[in-house]
């Protein structure tokens, strides 16, 4: 079967914009989300992940990478970053970005405290709503290419 142009053309799009119940509801997620990972609870962040999961970044070098993890190259790589501080606190401030109600993109400023060292990360995450829950589906942050296979 031959498609016309108009078959091709995406779908038109105004710009979707949030209600304050969606809103909350993507603040509610990200503060389960941030008590998990403030916890050192691999597995609570993974289940509130879609999987595969892709991951973006880049090294030192300035080469771009992407992958694709499953729950359990997401748990052995998490379990690395969220699992080996004793002392973890994080204050986060994000721009969430609505595509549509069911897709997001989060841009996040934070600042974490490791074991009284503070640093700073900009970081954006792509989510997903399925099933009535957010998903986290894409995870970008630079950096991390000299560190993950």
């Amino acid at each position: 079967m031959t498609q016309t142009a108009s078959q091709l053309t995406p779908p038109a799009d105004s710009g979707y914009q949030p209600t304050s119940d969606d809103l909350a509801a993507l603040d509610e997620w990200f503060r389960r989300y941030d008590g998990y990972a403030a916890a050192g609870d691999v597995s609570a962040t993974a289940d509130l992940a879609m999987f595969p999961l892709n991951t973006v970044t880049d090294n030192a070098a300035g080469e771009g990478s992407a992958q694709q993890l499953t729950r359990d190259e997401y748990l052995r790589q998490m379990a690395a970053v969220l699992g080996g501080s004793a002392d973890l606190q994080m204050e986060s401030r994000r721009t969430p970005h609505f595509l549509t109600a069911s897709l997001a993109v989060v841009f996040t400023d934070a600042e974490f405290t490791i074991d009284g060292q503070r640093q700073r990360v900009r970081y954006a995450d792509v989510l997903v709503k399925t099933g009535g829950q957010w998903r986290f589906q894409t995870m970008i942050q630079g950096g991390w290419g000299d560190h993950t296979g």
